[in-house]
Formats: structure tokens, C-alpha cells, sequence
């Protein structure tokens, strides 16, 4: 596949603003994860909350799209510079020819759930100041950053779970490649809600304590919410040594069951297959594996069984999600930009939380940073419904 460059590239999460704050929590191991105090949830668990949320305001003129969900999108795009590069990329191509390509899962229905709570007591109607379409409805968070920031290209929101803001990076890679657009804004958000809380913890997946990654105790996930944003352009003549590339993207939908995994990972074995094809490399060249890893039984044992399938135990990982929890919609694009800090700053980061490792797993599981140069990584998003989607990125130089 063609190679993109990263211009640039921000995350906000519950371990911090922006990459300089993500990066200090990284190199100090330190998470983000906190008892549950998020709305009227009463589930014991532990969740990330992202700071600062509340006291966003949106400008007057997108007080349509007031919801937790767009106040978290407008707060991480403004971390490291990213709207400047995202206007820089405009004076060259023109507003027409940057698109927008955003996942998430819930987007804003946390404004559905409160409006619910305000229902007409004779009617049931839903309040007058409730706005579906600039809210809860999918798109909004695409319409929202794509006004935010004075674009005019095509833009798109994908929602397939726990890999749709992995994905996007292949559909503006499809955009670019077809000479439609000539930068895009890639990334993913998603905020924390009663919906998810419950429902995950319905399905017995929610973890009591900070998730612990492929543990032989692991014992569930930990929800969290993040705002991850990249910018990518074609690759220019020249490029700073370290400069970080889209090398491929690989993905697959094995629909096995809608919310469990292939036991042995076929779905997840073939979005990595594809990944290494697309960037013409082989399982020897990646350096480091970010892992889905959710901390449930089924989904860490699947992906172990996938990794060793392709990899072996020759390659290490480890799963961030100790640090920031699941993002779930955002967590593809969260994990893509811890995967450009590592590269850019010589490390491969620890799996934190995580005590004992699960010997069944057959992996090397990284609990303790490694200090080094990587060259090229691998990153895993698997959702619900087996859609899967892996992606590499390398280091220019």
C-alpha cells in the first residue's frame, strides 16, 4: 500500500492532555484508572475519566452539538498544536480536500440519557433543548470536528465496536489513494456513558479493580473515554528521521459470535497478516506489538493464540489498556498514537497492573518498559462481531 505520513498527532485520555503528558505517564508507568464515580453508576468498578470534560463550552455558533462526547473531541484537538497543522494542511489543499474519518461507539448518547430523565411526566416527550442529530446521532462527532476545524471534504464515522477508530485509517488511506482528498483527519472518541457502563457490566465483562492485561487474575475491562486525533498527507520528498509512517493496515470480520472472539483468533490472525502484506514486511520486522488486550479471559487468550500463530514468542507486547482502560470507540486511534510516542522516543511500553502473566498465553508480555530504538510496530483493535483491524507504523529513519 501507499505510505502515509503521520504530520502530526494528539491524544487525551485519562493519563493526560496531549502527547507530552501521555508520554511522562508512559515512561513513569503510571495509569489513569479510579473507583467508578462517573454519572449515577453504581457498578463496582473502575473507570477513566478524562479531566476537564465538564468545563469545556463550545463556541455559540455549535451549541447544537453540546454533548459530553463533542466538549471531549473540542478538548483534544486543542492539545499540540493539532487545529494550527490542521489549518496549515487547508492553506495548501484547500478546505474541500482534507477529510474527516472518526470512530466511535456511543458518540453522545449520554445527552440521550439525561433528556430521558426530563421526559414530559404526562406525554413521555423528550425535552425541547434535546438534539438528537447534534448529540447521540453517529455522525455528530464527524459534522462537529469537521465544522470545529472549517472543513469541507468528505467525512465519515465508523462504529464497528472496539476497532473503529483503527479502521479509519485505512478508509482515508482508500480516500487518499483514489485522489479525493489530499490530507485527512483520522482518529477516534468516545466518552464515557450509563449505556456502556451497564450494559458491559451486564455482560459480566467489567473488572472490579484497574484491568490487568493478560494476567493469570485478569478479570474484566476497565472503560474509559479518549479524544485521539492524527493528520495524514501523502509522503513528501524529504522526511525528518523521526518521522512517523502508515505502513499498512490490515483488517477482517470473522462474525463469529457478537461479543465473543474466534477461540483461536482466526479474525484477529488475519487483520495482522493483512497489516504485515499491505506494508510488504515479514513478522521478524516488527519490534513491538501494542495488544488489544481487554483484560477479559476469552479475548486475551484469542489474541494470545493469534500472536503466537504469527509471531511466536520472538516479539514483545503489551496491552496500554492497564494505563488508560478501554476507550473503546477511540481506543484504535489512543493506541495508534501511544504507538508514534514509542517510536519517536526510543521505548517500548510496560503493560501495567499486570503481576503474574498468564503462562497459558505463550507470549513475550512486556512488564517493565524497554528502553531502544524501534523501527516498526504493530497495533491491534478488535471489536465486537469480529471486526478486526490492525495497523503498522514505522519510524521514517
Amino acid at each position: 500500500m501507499t505510505e502515509l505520513l503521520l504530520k502530526e498527532y494528539t491524544a487525551t485520555s485519562c493519563i493526560g492532555h496531549g502527547r507530552a503528558a501521555t508520554l511522562q505517564a508512559l515512561r513513569g508507568r503510571r495509569g489513569g484508572l479510579s473507583p467508578c464515580t462517573f454519572e449515577t453508576a453504581a457498578i463496582d468498578t473502575w473507570t477513566g475519566e478524562v479531566s476537564g470534560i465538564d468545563a469545556e463550552q463550545l463556541p455559540a455558533a455549535l451549541k447544537q452539538f453540546d454533548c459530553r462526547n463533542n466538549r471531549l473531541a473540542q478538548l483534544g484537538l486543542r492539545q499540540d498544536g493539532f487545529a494550527d497543522a490542521v489549518a496549515q494542511s487547508v492553506g495548501r489543499w484547500g478546505r474541500r480536500r482534507v477529510g474527516v474519518f472518526l470512530g466511535t461507539s456511543t458518540s453522545g448518547i449520554l445527552q440521550t440519557e439525561l433528556a430521558y430523565r426530563r421526559r414530559d411526566p404526562a406525554t413521555g416527550a423528550l425535552p425541547d433543548d434535546f438534539d438528537y442529530m447534534g448529540s447521540q446521532n453517529s455522525f455528530s462527532v464527524a459534522d462537529f470536528v469537521r465544522r470545529a476545524l472549517g472543513l469541507e471534504g468528505p467525512a465519515i464515522v465508523v462504529c464497528s465496536a472496539c476497532s473503529s477508530s483503527a479502521k479509519v485509517f485505512g478508509s482515508a488511506r482508500r480516500m487518499l489513494d483514489a485522489d479525493l482528498i489530499d490530507a485527512a483527519v483520522v482518529g477516534g472518541v468516545d466518552s464515557l456513558c450509563l449505556t456502556t457502563l451497564y450494559g458491559f457490566h451486564a455482560l459480566q465483562l467489567t473488572s472490579r479493580g484497574p484491568c490487568k492485561p493478560f494476567d493469570a487474575a485478569r478479570d474484566g475491562i476497565s472503560i474509559s473515554e479518549a479524544a485521539a486525533f492524527a493528520l495524514l498527507e501523502r509522503l513528501p520528498d524529504s522526511l525528518d528521521a523521526d518521522a512517523v509512517r502508515l505502513l499498512g493496515v490490515g483488517e477482517s470480520s470473522d462474525a463469529y459470535h457478537m461479543s465473543s472472539p474466534q477461540p483461536e483468533g482466526l479474525g484477529a490472525r488475519a487483520a495482522m497478516l493483512a497489516a504485515l502484506d499491505a506494508a510488504g514486511l515479514s513478522p521478524g520486522d516488527i519490534d513491538y506489538i501494542n495488544l488489544h488486550g481487554t483484560g477479559t479471559l476469552s479475548n486475551d487468550s484469542a489474541e494470545s493464540r493469534a500472536v503466537a500463530a504469527v509471531f511466536g514468542d520472538a516479539t514483545a507486547g503489551s496491552s496500554t489498556k492497564g494505563a488508560t482502560g478501554h476507550a473503546l470507540g477511540a481506543a484504535g486511534a489512543l493506541e495508534a498514537v501511544i504507538c508514534s510516542i514509542a517510536l519517536q522516543n526510543e521505548f517500548a511500553p510496560a503493560g501495567i497492573n499486570t503481576k503474574t502473566i498468564d503462562p497459558a498465553l505463550g507470549i513475550q508480555y512486556l512488564v517493565e518498559n524497554r528502553p531502544g530504538r524501534i523501527a516498526r510496530v504493530l497495533s491491534n483493535s478488535f471489536g465486537f462481531g469480529g471486526t478486526n483491524c490492525s495497523l503498522v507504523l514505522g519510524r521514517a529513519g
